[in-house]
């Protein structure tokens, strides 16, 4: 474990915000995606209008649960249409390194 997490590191020293890929994705799926981001920018601005007119703690609390709910949402769009793609057409090219990639992925979504 050690030895994985090390690896981790190591890639995140590289560049800790972006990997430099990139990657080509349909018409529908970025829609989708950027649909999601959309209606969870709405819902922050919301808050934001919630804390401006002093609304009540336990109302403004719930909103923000549903803006998690909505982000945990979308990165479990993103990571399902990952490893449809990008894992599965590496492993078949033979590029065994992205299941590493995606482990060190998964332990800092775990955090």
């Amino acid at each position: 474990m050690d030895k994985e997490k090390k690896s981790c590191e190591t890639a995140e020293a590289t560049c800790p915000h972006c990997s430099g890929k990139h990657k080509e994705r349909s018409e529908k799926e970025k829609k989708d995606l950027m649909n999601r981001l959309k209606r969870i920018e709405g819902q922050v601005r919301g808050v934001e209008g919630m804390l401006e007119s002093g609304a009540y703690c336990p109302d403004i609390l719930v909103q923000v649960s549903a803006i998690n709910s909505a982000l945990n949402s979308f990165n479990k769009v993103l990571l399902a249409n990952h490893i449809k793609s990008c894992v599965a057409e590496n492993v078949r090219s033979g590029n065994e390194e992205v299941v590493d990639e995606l482990v060190c992925l998964l332990q800092k979504l775990m955090r």
